[in-house]
């Protein structure tokens, strides 16, 4: 599958407005955003945790990176609200799922392969900091 592929190409997605697919997972739905691949790609989605749904243990071989943006994440290494970014490198493993449901923003294998660092930031703890010149941002 290939979906707004051509980075070239600059692509605006209205997320809200897209139907949720169900995942292989029961109770797992996610809206694409980008994708080239099949089940296992390289992806951006936004994926929606029904309450009490968990995936299967799973090796990310590409690595993967996720903001908890509603609700609490839930895997062996913790419980991560609203705000929390996690950045699972490749060849990390995990079980992520939700006891209360939650809505993450994800992608997927978009690392460099020799990348082993994880990070667990709580963005809500993080100061504001706005760049006085709107010229130090490339894009």
């Amino acid at each position: 599958m290939e979906l707004n592929s051509d980075f070239n190409q600059r692509v605006a997605v209205h997320s809200a407005s897209q139907a949720w697919l169900a995942s292989p997972i029961t109770g797992v739905d996610r809206r694409m955003l980008d994708r080239i691949g099949g089940e296992v790609a390289r992806a951006t989605s936004i994926v929606r945790y029904a309450p009490n749904s968990q995936f299967s243990p799973h090796i990310h071989t590409g690595g993967e990176e996720f903001l908890v943006l509603e609700g609490i994440f839930q895997d062996e290494h913790g419980d991560f609200a609203a705000g929390s970014y996690i950045r699972n490198p490749p060849e990390s493993s995990h079980t992520p799922g939700s006891e209360k449901g939650c809505v993450i923003f994800v992608k997927l294998w978009q690392f460099d392969m020799a990348d082993r660092n994880d990070v667990r930031i709580d963005t809500t703890q993080m100061l504001y900091c706005p760049i006085a010149d709107l010229s130090l941002i490339h894009i």
